[in-house]
């Protein structure tokens, strides 16, 4: 057994453990989204209170102000100034997937591995993406509330997110990025779903991202999940992950084709919702 593997042992028996004690350890860039949902949970919590938490990290507050100030969720351009009036504008839920996306971006930056950072990079970025996609199709659609479609979108690849950040304590497996890979693989779902408890999301979004990656074909999209399923495939940025292992993951407008899809419906409803996804894109990347 060589160091990876022993690390690797390590660390899965680590995990483990904690997901068997239903107790997960988040890393610190994690702790402000936990904060923002427990207190978006309680009822007794003000909005005051909310806008309290997010203006102490500045670019949460701007990314607030900002995603408010979006035509998606601002029609009659009503300026927002105050982050406090900036979180009754967008919503609990959205606000709870903006979290989750400037503590991944953290989580991306502050990696000591080149290697890690990337790959967090790369799932940061794709998360995003399909986030925005999956508010413009839920919109579009009226298959979904968008902002449960916003969040949903957000946790698709939480799980290795989560392993990345927690791999900093294993140096060996960071040396080895394609075998790091595979051990993502192997325990993204898990992880993943053990993330959304503590989170304590929705059914629906639990039932939306548990790890069957495939569009069933059925058109348009009808509920949360295919919504979800949708924005993975026509999201043109790869899974990083997926190009360590050598997989060739069909994306793009043209995938749907591979379903039995109509491209030029795919492509019809991709044009209706453009506007829509590139606002919020831009709110959440900043």
């Amino acid at each position: 057994m060589d160091e990876f593997d022993e690390q690797a042992k390590a660390f899965a028996g680590r995990i483990a453990a904690e997901l068997d004690a239903g107790r997960l350890n988040f890393p610190v860039s994690m702790e402000v989204s936990l904060r923002v949902k427990r207190l978006a949970d309680d009822p007794d919590t003000t909005l005051e209170q909310i806008a309290a938490v997010l203006r102490a990290d500045p670019v949460l507050a701007a990314k607030t102000l900002k995603m408010a100030n979006t035509v998606a969720l601002n029609p009659y351009r009503a300026r927002v100034d105050d982050v406090r009036d900036a979180v009754g504008r967008i919503g609990l839920s959205a606000l709870r997937a903006l979290a989750l996306a400037v503590a991944s971006e953290q989580l991306a930056g502050d990696h000591r591995s080149p290697n890690m950072r990337t790959v967090a990079h790369g799932l940061w970025r794709r998360s995003v993406d399909v986030a925005a996609w999956c508010f413009a199709l839920a919109r579009e659609t009226r298959a979904a509330n968008p902002e449960a479609a916003l969040l949903a979108g957000m946790m698709v690849h939480v799980g290795p997110l989560f392993l990345i950040a927690r791999a900093s304590d294993y140096p060996a497996m960071e040396s080895q990025i394609d075998r790091f890979a595979a051990f993502v693989d192997a325990y993204q779902y898990k992880v993943g779903v053990a993330v959304l408890e503590v989170f304590d999301v929705p059914e629906s979004i639990l039932d939306s991202v548990d790890g069957a990656p495939a569009y069933d074909g059925e058109w348009p999209p009808r509920d949360l999940r295919q919504v979800v399923r949708l924005a993975e495939l026509v999201s043109e940025l790869p899974n990083p992950v997926d190009g360590l292992l050598g997989r060739v993951v069909p994306r793009g407008p043209a995938a749907a084709a591979g379903l039995g899809l109509e491209t030029a419906a795919v492509l019809q409803l991709l044009e209706a919702s453009h506007a829509e996804r590139e606002e919020i894109l831009a709110a959440v990347r900043g």
